[in-house]
C-alpha cells in the first residue's frame, strides 16, 4: 500500500511538474510577445516622431526658401532701378570691377 501511495506522490509531482512547465512556457512566450508588441510600438512611435520632426524641418526649410527668394529678388529689382537711375556712373563702376578682378586674376 506505501507503494502505491509512493507511486501516486511520484505521479502527482510528475503531473505538477508539467504543468509547472507548461506554465512556465506559456508565461515566457506571453513575456516574450508582450516585448515584441513592446518594441513594435516603440518603433512606431520613433517612426512618427521622425516623420514629425522631418515635416517641421521641411515647412521651415520651405519657409525660409521663400524668405530668400522674396530678398533676392527684392534686391535685384533694387539693383535694377540703380542701374536704371544712373546707367553711365552703373558702366563705370562694371569697368572699374573688372579691371580689378582682371588684375587680381592676373597675379
Amino acid at each position: 500500500m506505501e507503494k502505491q501511495t509512493t507511486k501516486d506522490d511520484y505521479a502527482r509531482v510528475k503531473d505538477d511538474l508539467q504543468v509547472l512547465r507548461d506554465d512556465i512556457a506559456s508565461l515566457t512566450k506571453a513575456f516574450a510577445d508582450s516585448q515584441k508588441a513592446s518594441a513594435n510600438n516603440l518603433k512606431d512611435e520613433i517612426s512618427r516622431e521622425a516623420q514629425s520632426v522631418f515635416e517641421n524641418l521641411r515647412k521651415r526649410g520651405d519657409a525660409a526658401l521663400t524668405r530668400a527668394t522674396e530678398a533676392g529678388s527684392h534686391t535685384v529689382e533694387s539693383v535694377e532701378h540703380k542701374i536704371e537711375e544712373r546707367p553711365f556712373l552703373s558702366i563705370i563702376l562694371m569697368f572699374l570691377a573688372g579691371v580689378i578682378v582682371g588684375k587680381m586674376l592676373d597675379r
